[in-house]
Formats: structure tokens, C-alpha cells, sequence
């Protein structure tokens, strides 16, 4: 379900289409048979739902969002709450706390 999300994502956005008509609008599903994930509901104003085709053709992007979501995703959690960062700058001061998410950066690189 994930790549048939990221692919729809990425369709809206192509199309000017925000989140919020992902989530009130859209409904993926799998029944768990040989249809696989597949859009369920598709009421998105003025956007007539993508085609196979049309999906397949942004698997590239789908990706990369999907893996730099993973990577923000694993940053967040690196960097700890804003507590943590806090007391890392009373205690280390505020290069060595830029150092640190400079570092945590370098090692979970975008794509």
C-alpha cells in the first residue's frame, strides 16, 4: 500500500492537489487477493483519477518521497525532543549542538 500511496501523493501534488483532498477524498485498499492495493474511492474534485499508466509513470518520484520521508522521519528521532536539544546547548553550547544535527544530516542524507 505504501508505493500505491506515495504514487497517488505524488499525482496529487503534480496536479496542484494538497493533502487534505488525500485524506477526506481518497480511500486505498487491499482485499489481500491477485488485485493487490488498488484506489478504493476516488472523489477529488476537478482531478479525474489516475490511470495505471499515469501512476507508473511517477514510481520515480513516489520513491524518492518515500525515502526521504523515512529519512526525515529517522532524523526527528535522532535530534530528540526540543527538551533534549535544549539542555544540549546549556550544557555544550550552541555550535556543538549545531555540530551534532549538522552530523545527524550528514548521516541520513536526502535524495
Amino acid at each position: 500500500m505504501d508505493n500505491l500511496y506515495w504514487k497517488v501523493k505524488a499525482y496529487l501534488e503534480a496536479n496542484g492537489k494538497t493533502d487534505a483532498e488525500f485524506t477526506s477524498n481518497i480511500l486505498l485498499q487491499n482485499d489481500l487477493d491477485e488485485r493487490g492495493d488498488y484506489v478504493r474511492t476516488w472523489n477529488v474534485d476537478g482531478l479525474a483519477q489516475p490511470t495505471a499508466e499515469q501512476l507508473t509513470a511517477l514510481d520515480a518520484q513516489a520513491t524518492t518521497d518515500y525515502n526521504n520521508h523515512k529519512v526525515i522521519k529517522a532524523r526527528k528521532n535522532l535530534y530528540g525532543t526540543t527538551e533534549k536539544q535544549i539542555e544540549n546547548i546549556m550544557e555544550n553550547g550552541l555550535d556543538a549542538e549545531i555540530a551534532r544535527v549538522n552530523q545527524i544530516k550528514t548521516d541520513n542524507p536526502k535524495g
